[in-house]
Order: structure tokens, then sequence, then C-alpha cells
């Protein structure tokens, strides 16, 4: 074979092959993210949290529906009984039978507390809306945990076929190495050091190929699904190079959960203060009901009693000291008021410090990531150079290994820049609540 042609084919399977994935089947990112939402266990989680905050919103929890109770009773005796009159006449009776029977249904209605069944309504919504902030939050978390996996299987594909490469390279130097050892030109010596170099490249790809079924047991943990399930990804993922700063901190200061969640806190903390002033106002109620009692004591005066009917009444109640706990529980709202103001400007910080980090990184290593494409391009044009002059015998081993190591070395520095910056976009687009979820 030609050395140039199975150059080529070397460096066209060390940039853009992975190893036995015509073996297996491919996962597309949509694939992978559809999948995450449908069975990840915390996704799962969350939204059973959501579906209870959901049912606790109403106005029953908040009070501002009546009670209505209903009630039922029966129950007797039998007994031996001596009655003694004033005549001092006697009266034996035994085995009396004595029963009662009563049934009936109440009304109780709140109809006003100091406004605080409105507040606690309003406080019910807003943790529901927490909620949904809440599970957005861990879609966009988990999604971007897929992602980062995805990719960086991705990555370690690519780093599986350079190594598979290396060992390609490696092993046409053993060749000629030992063509020249039978025809007189070469040494022993050097045909050993190719044998170390090529089991040294043989151990790193094996060691490559470990890593690469560790991270993907990780991303099928993520899909919730068999752990053993073989599969590979695409290769080729594009950097989206276009994001702007001013935008993303707008964005984010919209969009982004855990902030929203910090207002929403602020809310709750301010409504519960609402809640506990209207301990103050007097508390009116109104009830009713029917109720129906029987009974039987052939021993009473009354042998037989029957009664049934409806009641009314209204009750109002105020509190007038209840040992200064009134005050104390209003200062602890504000106090918590406070609180929530503080968590929500350190949640603004530490998202704009996050995001301007994150967009530091990403610019950076998109620079880098395009330096190093670049090198990838010098460095294998290198080693064709090299690898023909070391077949024709004008350079020495030691100075093909070099212009091999520095091939893969800049194949290694690019995959890992693009990954880098890759990262550090959904990194930015988690913060800025813009990540795509579909």
């Amino acid at each position: 074979m030609d050395i140039k042609h199975y150059i080529y084919t070397i460096i066209v399977a060390f940039l853009f092959s992975a190893s036995n994935s015509h073996a297996q089947e491919k996962l597309t990112l949509q694939e992978a993210i559809s999948i995450a939402l449908k069975n990840n266990y915390d996704i799962k989680l969350i939204k059973n949290d959501v579906a209870v905050a959901k049912n606790n919103a109403n106005l029953g929890n908040a009070g501002m529906l009546p009670v209505v109770a209903g009630s039922f009773n029966t129950g007797g005796s039998r007994q031996n009984t001596v009655q003694t009159q004033a005549s001092g006449t006697q009266r034996i009776i035994n085995g009396a039978r004595n029963s009662n029977l009563g049934y009936g249904i109440g009304l109780d209605w709140t109809i006003f507390d100091g406004f605080s069944m409105f507040a606690n309504y309003e406080r019910l919504k807003a943790l529901e809306k927490q909620g949904e902030k809440s599970a957005t939050l861990q879609i966009l978390t988990t999604i971007t945990d897929v992602l980062t996996a995805y990719y960086n299987l991705s990555k370690q594909q690519q780093l599986v076929a350079a190594a598979d490469s290396t060992i390609n390279i490696s092993n046409l130097r053993l060749r000629i190495s030992d063509n020249k050892l039978k025809i007189g030109r070469g040494s022993k010596l050097d045909v050993l050091a190719a044998q170390v170099d090529y089991n040294s490249d043989t151990s790193t790809y094996l060691q490559q190929k470990s890593l690469l079924n560790n991270y993907r047991v990780v991303l099928n943990q993520l899909l919730a699904r068999d752990l053993n399930l073989n599969f590979s990804v695409e290769n080729d993922f594009e950097i989206e190079n276009n994001l702007i700063y001013t935008d993303l901190v707008s964005q984010a200061e919209l969009l982004n959960p855990a902030l929203q969640n910090a207002i929403l806190d602020k809310k709750i903390a301010e409504l519960t203060l609402k809640q506990v002033q209207g301990n103050r106002y007097p508390q009116i109620s109104v009830n009713s009901g029917y109720d129906f009692n029987k009974s039987s004591s052939p021993t009473g005066f009354n042998t037989q009693f029957r009664a049934h009917g409806f009641s009314y009444g209204l009750t109002a109640s105020i509190n007038i000291f209840n040992g200064f706990l009134q005050r104390q529980n209003e200062r602890n709202a504000k106090i918590n008021i406070s609180s929530a103001n503080l968590q929500l400007d350190k949640t603004k910080q530490n998202l704009i410090a996050q995001l301007t980090n994150d967009y530091q990184n990403y610019t950076t290593f998109i620079e880098l990531a395009k330096l190093e494409r670049g090198n990838i391009e010098i460095a294998n044009q290198n080693l064709d150079i090299t690898l023909e002059k070391y077949r024709l015998g004008s350079i020495t081993p030691l100075e093909l290994r070099e212009a091999q190591k520095n091939a893969i070395d800049a194949n290694n520095r690019y995959l890992e820049m693009k990954y880098q910056a890759k990262l550090a976009e959904i990194y930015l687009k988690q913060i800025s609540g813009t990540l795509n979820l579909q």
C-alpha cells in the first residue's frame, strides 16, 4: 500500500470514526432528551411534588369554605331497677330496656377572620407556582446532565478512534522496522522500541475503551434504562458561537427558575405576614344544623322522648391578649421578609457571577478550539512527512514517535477544548433559562 494513501486513511479514522460504532445502536441527542424527560426518576419525583402543591391550592384548604359534618349515635342498656315512691310503694322492674338514638348534620362557616383566609389562599397559589418553577429547575438540571454526558461520550468515542488510529501508525512503524532489520538496514533496538511503543498505544486504547463503557453507563443511568445497554452517539456537534452576554443576563433575570423561586419566597413571606396580622381582627362564624333525637326508658318520668328540628347561630371572638404572641409572630414574619429579600439579592448576584464566569469560559474555549483545530492540520501534515522520511531511513524512530505524539496530543486537545466550549454554552443556556428541552 502507498504510504501517502495509508496515512490519509489513518487521519480520516483519527478525526471522524468511532470504534465499533457500526455494530451499535445510534442514539441521537433528541432521543436521549426525550427518554430522559419520560423516564428520569428525579423528574418523576418533582412532578409528584408539583401535583401535591396543585392539590393543596384550593379554597377549602385556605379556610374559605364551610365545614359540614354529620353525626350519628345510638345505644341502650338493660337494668334491674327498684323505685320507692313517696308513699312507700316500691316499683320493681327486672330487665328494663333503655335505648337512645340521635343523628344530625351541622354546618360551621368562618365568614370573616381578618382577611387571613384570602392571604392563605394566595400563599397556596404561590406555593403551587413555586412547585412548577422547582420542576422546571429540575428538568433543566437533568437535561444539562444528559447533554453533558452525551457530549462527553461523543468526545470519548473520538478519543477511542484516535487511540485506535495511533495503534495503526505504531503497527506500520513496527512493520517497517522489522522489514529494515530483515534486509540488513535496521537494528534490533529499533524493532524493540517500536514494539514497546505499540504495546503502550494498545494499553492506552484499552483504557480509553474502558472509560467509554463507564461513560455509557452514566448516560444510561440518567435515562433510567438498562445500564448495560450498548449504543453509540453522534460524533459531530456544533457550538453556537453567537451568544451575547447582555442578552443572557436579561433572559436570566426573567426566566431563571432559581431566581423566580427566590421572588416567590419573598411573596410567600409577605403573604404570611398578612395572614398573621389577620389574627388582630375579630373572627366571625355562622353555624346551623339539623338534629333528631329519640329515647325510651320504662323507668323514667317520660317513657318515650322524641325531638327534631333546626338550629342556627352566630359566634364572634377577638384576641385581646395572648401573652404578646401576636406581636412576636408579626416581628418574626417581618424578619422572614427581610431574609427573603436578602436571599433574593444573593441569588441574583450568584446567578450573574456564575453567568459571567461561564461566558468568559465560553469565549475562551471557542478561541482555543479554533486554535487547536489548526494545530491538528499542522500536526497531521508533519506526521505524514515524518512517516515518509522514516520509511526512507532519513530520520530516527524517536523523531517519528515525537511527530506521532504531537498529532495525537493536538487531536486530544482539540476534542477537549471543543467539549469545554460546548459545556460552557450549555451552562449559559441553563442559567438564562433558554435551554431547549426538545
